[in-house]
């Protein structure tokens, strides 16, 4: 059973009944180092009902007892081997009476329980601007995970303590209603054992040993719980990686592993460095990168499969380009035998994965974004999208049907069913069957019909994007997801659909005098009476619509085809892949700004950075772009602080090291009211659509007809007369830096941006 484990995994198997601290580095082989454990012990007299082993995920539960049953013949179906929650549950349902609930308690996933705090403070008359369910859901989930009642909240502020109310009140409609949360899952749990002293020896008798897997996600009532449960007893074997505590925005605390050492392991701590994953190169890049996060417990992966391939670095332009260079690559390793799934491109924001998406859609490469849902099939752009369809065509009842009460606007069911009623009697839209409304709900939806009507008027005079921002604005979507405390990354995919059309119409060809506000294509809509086809414009609005319901369509994979698999850096952990993409290695994405601004938030940053180089087996990419259409704004970026962490000697630059940056600056626009836009900016930015080839001269940089050179005069339509002040790149990444008398400096693409040689400047 353990001849084939390495000596730090059987010493870590063959530990005597004592406390233990396995710090186990990824990729070497923890979840096989638990199992064993576990059947080891029981080879050697321990009972399969005295073992009790707590993980994260139902999966790795599941995987626990597929690898048991594999080394020993036994029935592992009456073991408690599951999730902090599952093992709560099943405790609570056999003590259900003396933890205070009926027998056929239920439980309340997330979505259920935002609905019942909604349902709170409708019906007690709350104020859901000030108090929103959101905010009041997070604010008792959080005391339930810290332990707290209602009645000991500490309350310093009138505001606190009428969410310790709200509080109070949500509890005694649980109780009312035999329902329990997540959260009071595991704090019933604790105050069961805490309260009922038979109850707690007897299962402080009974677990002779408790194993507890990525012990550095655990928080602060699950490691109380653990601790209760364990008693004077219990030999506890925790097993994880203060590396790869990423999760605190999830309440993990990553002190538990420290407290765990001091008050358990008391310097029992075997170390799990042999990795059977990756590549030299990769682990020496990785221990790096790592050392420079402080108060470690420190450890070093290594490998005897030899340092492999170098880390690529590859620095782009633009996040376009970027995104174009990792699609072209990702078709060279297929091409090379590389399988689509053991690719992966990884990401630190949701909003990033649009630009890679358009990329590979248009190149015919399948995909599958993995743990979250693609761009145009995200709840915020559905949304939009769906005004936007209601502004190009009224009748569209699906999508009237979608936003009509989102935000809420007093519009409800019965009012919609009655709604549905007229539509069927006069056989029209909803749209149109909303004059034969009467009441308030008629004067609620009259209030709609109005508002997508302004829209559609305004359509007429807006570019694609600004509709779309002025869409975001007025529909109220803007002020919903700004008033929800986790609705940041929602309004990051809402100004990256701005940047969506603004992409998209420069595609087009649509960047001409009217900002987009022509026709885009011609589709036969009839036959005329000579059976020739009639041609009817479609509108850039209408085209977009179009553009986005292909992208949303067929394009990711079905189920069981090979594809590429794109994700969230917090989404890759624990998992693995031979070719790894790592994107948008910028400072204030990577390392991300909100993050700095937070205490420690730098090293949990760079501990996810060691988890995405850690995810790769034989090759890494690092890409980062100069410019990146992000959030809203147009970035000119300087590299990630992390670059310099990573040992020359295991990276490969594929592109210039120490070519010349991009001017530190930045625009922004977003969904401000007033000024300019951040569509109007970008166009001055990059003066155009285009893209002449280019080439590279001793004396400076040919693109096109024209030659430009440092010091040399020229003129913009929009900045006036400067003067170039540096020259990089080639083909279509030709950049040039200039110094404009009034603008200031910009940095522009030369192949768009439409400059004039001043003669003799």
């Amino acid at each position: 059973m353990i001849h084939s484990l390495n000596p730090q995994q059987q010493q870590a198997v063959t530990q005597p009944a004592q406390h233990t601290l396995i710090l186990a580095g990824a990729g070497s082989g923890k979840t096989r180092v638990l199992t064993t454990r576990m059947a080891w012990l029981m080879q050697h007299g321990v009972s399969p009902y005295s073992l009790m082993a707590v993980t994260f995920t139902n999966k790795a539960a599941r995987e626990m007892l597929t690898r048991l049953n594999a080394l020993l013949p036994i029935d592992t179906r009456g073991m408690w081997v599951g999730t902090f929650h599952g093992l709560c549950n099943r405790l609570l349902r056999l003590h259900h009476q003396d933890a205070g609930l009926v027998q056929s308690f239920q439980i309340l996933d997330s979505a259920d329980q935002l609905a019942s705090v909604r349902r709170l403070i409708k019906g007690n008359g709350i104020d859901d601007e000030k108090y929103p369910p959101r905010d009041v859901q997070r604010f008792i989930n959080a005391q339930k995970e810290k332990g707290i009642r209602p009645a000991l909240v500490e309350a310093y502020d009138p505001h606190t303590r009428r969410l310790a109310e709200i509080y109070e009140l949500y509890q005694v409609q649980c109780e009312r209603e035999g329902v329990v949360d997540f959260a009071e899952l595991l704090l019933r749990a604790y105050e069961l054992l805490q309260n009922n002293i038979p109850i707690r020896q007897h299962y402080q008798q009974r677990f002779a040993h408790i194993l507890i897997d990525e012990f550095q996600d655990t928080n602060p009532l699950q490691y109380a719980w653990l601790t209760l449960l364990g008693g004077q007893q219990a030999q506890l074997f925790a097993v994880g990686d203060d590396d790869q505590s990423i999760y605190a925005f999830r309440g993990a605390d990553i002190s538990n592993m420290k407290s765990f050492e001091r008050d358990y392991a008391k310097g029992n701590v075997v170390r799990l460095e042999q990795n059977y994953r990756s590549c030299g190169h990769i682990l020496d890049a990785a221990n790096a990168l790592i050392s420079n996060n402080s108060d470690r417990l420190g450890k070093k992966l290594w490998t005897d499969a030899g340092q492999g391939e170098s880390i690529r670095i590859v620095e782009k332009a633009s996040d376009a380009l970027e995104g174009q260079w990792v699609v072209e690559e990702i078709k060279a390793l297929i091409n090379d035998g590389f399988p689509h799934d053991e690719i992966a491109v990884l990401y630190r924001s949701n909003a990033q994965s649009r630009v890679l998406e358009h990329h590979l859609f248009s190149s015919g490469v399948p995909y599958k974004v993995y743990g979250g849902q693609r761009f145009f099939e995200r709840q915020e752009i559905k949304h939009v999208l769906a005004y936007l369809r209601l502004i190009d065509n009224p009748n569209d009842d699906t999508s009237w049907l979608r936003v009509v009460n989102f935000p809420t606007r007093g519009i409800g069911a019965r009012s919609l069913e009655q709604l549905g009623d007229f539509s069927k009697q006069y056989n029209c839209s909803l749209y149109r069957a909303v004059p034969y409304m009467t009441g308030r709900a008629g004067t609620n939806l009259a209030k709609f019909v109005a508002l997508i009507n302004q829209l559609a008027a305004q359509a007429q005079m807006l570019s694609l994007p600004e509709l779309i921002e002025q869409v975001v604005h007025d529909s109220g979507i803007l002020e919903h997801y700004k008033s929800d405390r986790e609705g940041a990354e929602r309004l990051e995919n809402l100004q990256e659909l701005v940047n969506a059309a603004m992409v998209f119409v420069t595609e087009e060809g649509l960047l001409d005098e009217v900002a987009g506000r022509i026709p885009v294509t011609t589709e036969p809509q009839a036959i005329d009476d000579n059976g020739n086809a009639v041609l009817a414009a479609m509108s850039p609005l209408g085209a977009f619509l179009t553009h986005a319901s292909l992208e949303a369509g067929d394009n990711q994979a079905q189920a069981g085809q090979a594809a590429v698999q794109l994700m969230t850096i917090h989404a890759a952990k624990g998992l693995e892949f031979d070719a790894v993409f790592i994107t948008g290695l910028e400072e204030g994405l990577f390392p991300h700004e909100n993050s700095l601004a937070e205490l420690n938030g730098l090293e949990e940053e760079r501990r996810l950075m060691y988890v995405a180089l850690t995810r790769g087996r034989k090759r890494v990419y690092v890409t980062l772009a100069q410019s990146r259409m992000l959030h809203g704004k147009t970035r000119y970026a300087t590299r990630s602080r992390f670059l310099d962490e990573l040992p020359d000697e295991n990276l490969k630059w594929l592109t210039p090291r120490n070519a010349a940056p991009v001017v530190a600056s930045s625009w922004s626009g977003g969904f401000g009211r007033g000024g300019s836009s951040s569509w109007d900016k970008a166009r001055e930015t990059y003066g155009g659509p285009g893209g002449m080839a280019s080439t590279v001269a001793k004396s400076g940089l040919i693109v096109g007809d024209q030659h430009f050179r440092v010091g040399q005069g020229v003129r913009h339509a929009k900045f006036g007369d400067g003067t170039v002040l540096t020259l990089s790149g080639s083909g279509n990444e030709a950049q040039a830096q200039i110094h404009f008398r009034e603008a200031g400096t910009k940095t522009l693409a030369l192949g768009i941006a439409k400059l004039d040689i001043i003669v003799g400047g």
